[in-house]
């Protein structure tokens, strides 16, 4: 079973690397991106313990991604557990 994670800035934080990627798309004449947010990709392999329980998988996906992959000050995440 495999989870995937991700983490990007919230909104009402500043994305410096997102914008200065904006503005190169528009210098490059690139056409139809209006904002571009910058972010982190985990992908977390788990063990056998959770292969009939797929609501415990994500529970604890949940649990990994708000405690250790975010900071939850300025960070927010989504995540998908593939069954």
């Amino acid at each position: 079973m495999k989870a995937h994670v991700y983490v990007t800035l919230k909104r009402s934080v500043l994305d410096a690397q997102g914008q200065t990627v904006a503005g190169a798309l528009r210098r490059m004449n690139y056409k139809g991106v209006s904002d571009v947010r910058q972010g982190k990709y985990f992908q977390l392999t788990l063990d056998n313990s959770f292969s009939s329980d797929v609501k415990s998988a994500e529970a604890e996906v949940e649990r990994i991604a708000r405690e250790v992959l975010t900071n939850p000050v300025i960070e927010e995440f989504t995540y998908h557990v593939e069954a």
